[in-house]
Formats: structure tokens, C-alpha cells, sequence
């Protein structure tokens, strides 16, 4: 295989990892930064903290030698705007780099991380939610991602406002107090001593808690999506109906994407869809017969696509024990 290295960066909203490989997937060097992301940072920030933590990751090294450089980033769209892109520009041509700086979306390095399958489909249910259709590593077409106001299904943004749904639903009927609604009268209110109120302060209680609610920037709802499945665990039927209904948003849009019959791997991304979440494992129960993976780490798989980029598709792939 070819001398030098390669490059992969993870930029997310809160953090930059950097990575450079060898042709061997040995790492030579690695480097963090701080939030990358040109929705959530001022452009020259990110370009910056970006630029910062390559520079960081070829120390000791010849820039010049890099013969391929993949920066995964979520937010990469803002780069369509081309005075952005001059910005992200200026920081690249800063680096000395032996080659170009491609850049690729957060969900085509995660679905690289986690398989060497050049097609299949990536499904992200984090804060927000979005399936993406995978065509020789590259992102060809998305299902949801529309944000909280228009989608965000199944998502923890989602499965909070349901929990704060059925929770002024039972305020309303007059259901006991308990499990799950309980639960999130504590978090949005801090409310504990629930029993005996009359239906005047339920409906004061409703009022407040619409009112703290819609009072907050709406992705805080996802707040109440950790108490979903706790309630979950402890076999709630509200909670149940809550993750299943999730589960079955997130696969409708995951399937979307799909030709009829593709066997495909799908990679799964994101809090809502670890192994230990409930609406994880249901997802994977509505997938049988599926490759269905989870994505590892992703500055793994933009050092990987790098790789391929520079020495082709038996690139050895950079291991995880091998990454800071």
C-alpha cells in the first residue's frame, strides 16, 4: 500500500474528534476540539475547531503526505451556502494538506463505522430522528428529519411530548397520579404530593404544566424520554404503547428507503436506539431477517472512508482499541 496517512474528523455539536491512520489502519496520532457544528457555531468557529484538531492529529507529521481527508459533520448542509463554504475553505488551504478536504454527512460516517457495506440504510433517533438511504457510502436520500415542528418521529424530542400528552390526558380523566405521570409532574413542576387533589387543581396543575411546557425551547422536551423507559421497564402499559408506537414510526421511515427484498445492513445511531433502550429493541423485533447494527464510533468510520478514498476498498479499517 501507498506511504503517508489519512485523515478522519468527527465534528459534532459539542465535540471534534480527529483521527490520522496509517495503510495499515495503525493510528498515528488523534486529536479533540470543540463543537463543530455551523448551525450551533459561528462558521469560522467551527471551521476553526475543525482545522485545530487536524492540525492536532498530524503532529509530527508531514501535512503534505495526507493523501485523503474525510471530515464527517453534522450541520454539513450549511456548507451549500457559498460564502460558508469559503470560510471552511480558507481553513483546509491553512492545513498544507497533500490533498482535499471531502467533507460527508454525521450519518455516512456513522453507517461506515459500523459496517464495510457500501449500501444499506442508517436510521438516527437521537434528540431528533432521520433514516437515510446509503448508495456506495454516500447519502442519496433521507425519510423524516423534518425537525420537532414537522416530524422528529419516534425521536426522544417525540417520545417526551407524548409522555407530557398522556400526562395531561390523565390529569384531565382523573387517573391516578402514578408510574409515568408522576414521573414527569416531578421533572416539569417538582410536584411529589399528588394524591387526593381535587379537580380544581388538577386543572390548575395542567395549566402549569402546559404552560412551563410550551414556555421552554421544544427539543426540551426530550427530557422526558429517559422517564418513558424507565416506566417501560416497569411494564406500564402507557409507556409500552408510547415505545411501540415509536418503534413503529422509526421503521416505517427506515423501510421507506428500501427496495422491496434489499437485504442490506442497517445501521441504527443515536441515544433512543441503544441496546439498552426499549424502543431500540423494538426497532431490531420489526427488522427479522436484517443485518441490524449499531454504529461504533464515528471518527472510526471517517478515518475508514478516508482510507478508502486513498487505498481503495481493502482498506483496513482502523480499530476502536486503537482510538483515544
Amino acid at each position: 500500500m501507498s506511504r503517508g496517512q489519512v485523515v478522519g474528523v468527527d465534528a459534532g455539536g459539542t465535540s471534534t474528534r480527529a483521527l490520522a491512520v496509517d495503510s495499515t489502519g495503525a493510528v498515528l496520532g488523534s486529536a479533540h476540539a470543540g463543537g463543530a457544528n455551523p448551525n450551533s457555531h459561528p462558521p469560522e468557529v467551527a471551521a476553526g475547531r475543525i482545522a485545530d484538531a487536524i492540525g492536532s492529529a498530524l503532529s509530527g507529521l508531514d501535512p503534505g503526505r495526507t493523501l485523503a481527508c474525510v471530515v464527517g459533520m453534522a450541520g454539513v448542509s450549511k456548507l451549500t451556502d457559498p460564502a460558508i463554504a469559503a470560510v471552511f475553505d480558507r481553513a483546509w488551504a491553512g492545513l498544507r494538506l497533500g490533498c482535499a478536504v471531502r467533507t460527508a454527512t454525521d450519518a455516512e460516517v456513522a453507517f461506515a463505522s459500523a459496517t464495510s457495506a457500501p449500501d444499506g440504510t442508517v436510521l438516527v433517533a437521537g434528540t431528533g430522528s432521520i433514516a437515510g438511504r446509503i448508495r456506495k457510502r454516500r447519502l442519496v436520500s433521507t425519510t423524516g428529519g423534518y425537525g420537532w415542528l414537522l416530524g422528529d418521529e419516534g425521536s426522544a424530542f417525540w417520545i417526551g411530548r407524548e409522555a407530557v400528552r398522556v400526562t395531561l390526558t390523565a390529569l384531565g380523566d382523573g387517573s391516578p397520579l402514578t408510574g409515568l405521570f408522576a414521573a414527569v409532574l416531578a421533572e416539569a413542576l417538582d410536584l411529589s404530593d399528588l394524591d387526593g387533589m381535587s379537580d380544581d387543581q388538577r386543572l390548575l396543575v395542567s395549566r402549569r404544566l402546559i404552560t412551563t411546557v410550551n414556555g421552554e425551547p421544544p427539543i426540551r422536551l426530550a427530557r422526558f424520554a429517559p422517564l418513558v423507559s424507565t416506566a417501560d421497564a416497569a411494564g406500564e402499559p402507557v409507556a409500552l404503547e408510547i415505545t411501540a408506537r415509536a418503534a413503529e414510526l422509526l421503521v416505517a421511515n427506515a423501510v421507506a428507503g428500501r427496495e422491496p427484498g434489499e437485504n442490506t445492513p442497517v445501521v441504527l445511531v443515536g441515544s433512543v436506539l441503544g441496546a439498552d433502550s426499549p424502543v431500540g429493541a423494538k426497532v431490531r423485533a420489526r427488522l427479522p431477517g436484517l443485518d441490524v447494527l449499531e454504529s461504533t464510533d464515528g471518527v472510526l468510520g471517517a478515518a475508514w472512508l478516508a482510507a478508502v478514498d486513498a487505498w481503495g476498498e481493502h482498506a483496513p479499517r482502523p480499530q476502536r482499541s486503537s482510538a483515544p
